[in-house]
C-alpha cells in the first residue's frame, strides 16, 4: 500500500466521538436542519430514548451539539442543534473518510493496472498436461 504523503494512513484522522454510526447520524441530521426534535432522531435513528439520550450527552459534553428542552404548547419538547464545533468536526470526519476511500479507489486501480499487465492468469488450479507418461 501506497504511503501517503504525510506518512499517516486516512483513518487516524477519524475521531471515535463523532465517527460512532448514531453520533455520525445525529451530527449530520442536525447540520441539515436549524435543530432536530428529540422523537425525530430516535425514529430516524432506530434508537430507544435511553440509547439516544447517551450518545446526545457524548456529543453535548464534547461541544458538537447543543440540547434544548422547552414546550411546544403543553407538550415538553427535546431539541438538538449543531455547534460550530460539531461542524468542524463534521467537515473533518467526511474529508478524512474521502480520503479513505480515494486511497482505497488508487490502490484498486493499481492492482488491476498490475493484473492487466501480468497478462491473463486464471485463478483455476493448473491442470496437469496430457503430453507422454499422462493418460
Amino acid at each position: 500500500m501506497a504511503a501517503q504523503p504525510d506518512g499517516e494512513h486516512p483513518t487516524n484522522g477519524l475521531d471515535e466521538t463523532v465517527h460512532q454510526r448514531h453520533r455520525l447520524g445525529i451530527l449530520t441530521i442536525t447540520s441539515e436542519a436549524r435543530r432536530a426534535e428529540f422523537g425525530y432522531l430516535r425514529e430516524a435513528l432506530d434508537l430507544t430514548p435511553g440509547n439516544l439520550s447517551r450518545h446526545l450527552t457524548v456529543l453535548e459534553d464534547a461541544g458538537m451539539v447543543k440540547v434544548e428542552k422547552g414546550y411546544e404548547g403543553r407538550r415538553p419538547r427535546t431539541w438538538v442543534s449543531i455547534t460550530r464545533s460539531g461542524r468542524s468536526a463534521l467537515a473533518a470526519e467526511l474529508d478524512a473518510l474521502a480520503a479513505l476511500v480515494r486511497q482505497h479507489a488508487d490502490a484498486a486501480k493499481r492492482a488491476q493496472a498490475a493484473k492487466s499487465d501480468a497478462g491473463p492468469q486464471s485463478d483455476e488450479p493448473a491442470k496437469p498436461s496430457d503430453g507422454p507418461g499422462h493418460g
